[in-house]
């Protein structure tokens, strides 16, 4: 796995800074800064954050990722005291990106309660499940194709297919499918509705093994077609998909509840959208 970043693990630290904490019992500090202390409470947020963080991409953090924040939370203190006594505290520039911040602050927590509150159920997600599953049942296929862009050299192609020459070998030396050509035309498998019409309709007529007779014109040019074969869709079990579906609902409600605020706000400004 790769390791977290430094810069994105210790990104936090300059918000955990902005952010006005109680101050501790001296017990409680990492350090003391011209005689104000740097509290745990501090280093602890910020850990539980980057930690977070880490778990839902799957990255390992540094071993000395706790002395690495430390420093920084340290040198933080030291910066921000050096910046509040030259007086920037009282610029302009300071009061409109402290407000900036304090607002996506609130914001993020707006959502994360809503979230917390409204979590999405094991019924949602077994209905959600058995809607895709509704969608992709039937007959899926298996086939190939070369793509060309002349009906002739499509009708001398199948000749010369039907005379012995491999329809992957073929395909490699002649598709202008960039997708499928190196893998000898192979489209892997998928359900009729994947395709542009005519190439659909002259696949589903085939029969295994079989290929087309004649070149099938689309607008991407001309094909010839091989069925490899057909099988009843296949579906994941819904234990290996939940987690998708999850995440899935909980954006979709989550973006109902943003489109619901904005609805029932009082406001003159038009949005875009």
């Amino acid at each position: 796995m790769k390791k977290l970043s430094l810069v994105v693990c210790l990104s936090f630290a300059a918000v955990s800074a902005g952010v006005s904490l109680p101050l501790p019992a001296q017990a409680q500090n990492i350090a003391v800064v011209n005689g104000k202390g740097v509290p745990k409470a501090r280093l602890d947020a910020l850990m539980t954050q980057v930690n977070k963080q880490a778990e839902a991409q799957g990255q390992q953090l540094p071993p000395d990722l706790d002395k690495r924040a430390r420093d920084k939370l340290v040198l933080d203190e030291i910066f921000a005291q050096e910046a509040a006594r030259r007086g920037l505290a009282s610029s302009p520039d300071y009061k409109q990106q402290k407000e900036m911040a304090r607002q996506s602050l609130l914001i993020q927590s707006l959502f994360a309660d809503y979230q917390k509150k409204n979590p999405v159920t094991d019924a949602e997600i077994s209905a959600e499940y058995d809607k895709f599953k509704s969608q992709s049942s039937g007959t899926e296929y298996r086939a190939r194709h070369i793509l060309v862009e002349k009906e002739d050299d499509a009708k001398a192609l199948i000749t010369q297919i039907k005379g012995g020459l491999k329809f992957e070998e073929a395909a490699k030396k002649n598709s202008k499918d960039p997708g499928s050509a190196e893998n000898g035309g192979d489209l892997d498998w998928a359900n009729a509705g994947s395709y542009v019409p005519e190439f659909s309709q002259a696949m589903v007529a085939l029969k295994k093994g079989e290929i087309t007779e004649t070149p099938v014109k689309s607008q991407f040019g001309y094909h010839i077609i091989k069925l490899e074969e057909t099988r009843e869709a296949q579906f994941p079990p819904l234990a290996e998909v939940k987690p998708q579906i999850q995440q899935r609902l909980s954006q979709i409600k989550l973006s109902q509840f943003r489109d619901e605020l904005k609805s029932k706000a009082k406001t003159d400004y038009k949005f875009s959208q």
